[in-house]
């Protein structure tokens, strides 16, 4: 299994066209405070639960801040066999600034 980065304008048209899994992998705080329609969060309680409950054929578009973190956790879920899985370059900080969030 594998992973890639994926740029902010690519990923917003997976989103569009195919609703990925979206996972993001911020703070608790941070993810209550805004986050990408439909992200999941992300941390060493839930990710059990998450690999162990969700499709692995279904794309999963990994998020962190500035799209450095993502790409850590991108190849972890890939390792856990998640067979299509991307890191947002530029992070949750590019995406708001042009696209749609929710909080």
């Amino acid at each position: 299994m594998s992973w890639q980065r994926i740029a902010p304008e690519a990923a917003a048209a997976l989103v569009a066209a195919r609703a990925p899994l979206l996972v993001d992998v911020r703070d608790a705080q941070s993810y209550a405070a805004a986050r990408i329609p439909g992200a999941t969060h992300l941390d060493n309680q839930s990710v059990l639960d998450f690999v162990e409950n969700n499709d692995k054929t279904a794309p999963v578009l990994v998020y962190c801040y500035h799209g450095n973190s993502s790409q850590s956790a991108a190849a972890w879920l890939a390792e856990k066999g998640f067979a299509e899985v991307y890191s947002l370059d530029g992070g949750f900080e590019y995406w708001r600034g042009h696209y749609a969030i929710e909080s």
